[in-house]
């Protein structure tokens, strides 16, 4: 029997107010995400590209139409189904205690928590710590574990959240315009380490938010690109991502669009 889709959605519509005539946020969107893919989601701000991920991660539901399958299920336990799915966004630093120790905040996405909390029935392990500090050391962060989350640079604060996201072994892990606010040194950093996660072994599906063409490093091996809460195009990165299809994103009229070691830049 084929192994199903991680996520799979069928004609999805969602409006603000929910109702048919609100403002459309998503409009008829299907999406397949395979085992083993690795997707861009690319659109301008305000497209609805994470209220799709909320979609699909059981935190909105479709309020005007449509289905979301899970493992090829449409029913299915949404507390299991979110343990499963790590989140990065920038928005989360702000939940962190400034004063925890870097590698306490990994192992604190083992139990789901935002500040580690040393409960009876709930305790870190030694294995958890082992395990915390390999997920740094995927992520050439390694040297990072011992210091106190707030004294972090913005760049330094992102590895440790996906290390901390991948502490939970999640079968899908949502990249949320990780790379926001950051300099362009840190978000390159920060793109290598994405790579090094995805080589990794057992490494979960990504999906990473952006609206940035050259933020798509090349082990995300499909893009699914949204405009006005519609897809226009989404399968293989090298086969959609093309000239044409930025001007159209951006609405703008590019000099070139140039690949160069697996990465696409735009040159206005």
């Amino acid at each position: 029997m084929p192994t199903p889709p991680i996520i799979e959605i069928r004609n999805v519509r969602y409006t603000a107010n929910g109702t048919a005539d609100g403002v459309t946020i998503i409009d008829d969107v299907s999406w397949r995400i395979e085992p083993g893919q690795h997707w861009a989601l690319l659109g301008r701000n305000g497209s609805g590209k994470t209220t799709l991920l909320k979609i699909a991660c059981g935190y909105t539901w479709p309020n005007q139409g449509g289905e979301v399958f899970r493992n090829g299920m449409k029913n299915t336990d949404l507390r299991t189904l979110r343990r499963s799915i790590g989140w990065v966004t920038s928005i989360l630093n702000a939940e962190i205690p400034r004063g925890e120790r870097a590698l306490d905040t990994v192992v604190s996405g083992r139990f789901a928590q935002t500040g580690l909390k040393d409960l009876n029935w709930q305790r870190p392990t030694p294995s958890d710590y082992s395990a915390a500090e390999q997920c740094l050391v995927e992520l050439n962060a390694a040297g990072l574990k011992d210091k106190r989350f707030g004294i972090l640079s913005q760049g330094e604060q992102q590895m440790v959240l996906l290390a901390r996201a991948r502490m939970a072994r999640p079968l899908l892990l949502v990249l949320d315009e990780p790379c926001a606010g950051l300099d362009p040194g840190a978000r390159e950093q920060f793109l290598v380490g994405v790579e090094a996660l995805v080589s990794a072994a057992q490494s979960p599906s990504i999906v990473m938010v952006t609206h940035h063409i050259e933020e798509i490093m090349p082990s995300l091996t499909h893009v699914l690109v949204m405009q006005d809460g519609r897809v226009i195009d989404n399968g293989p990165t090298d086969q959609i991502l093309n000239q044409a299809l930025v001007e159209q994103l951006y609405d703008t009229k590019l000099r070139e669009l140039v690949k160069r070691d697996g990465r696409h830049w735009p040159i206005w």
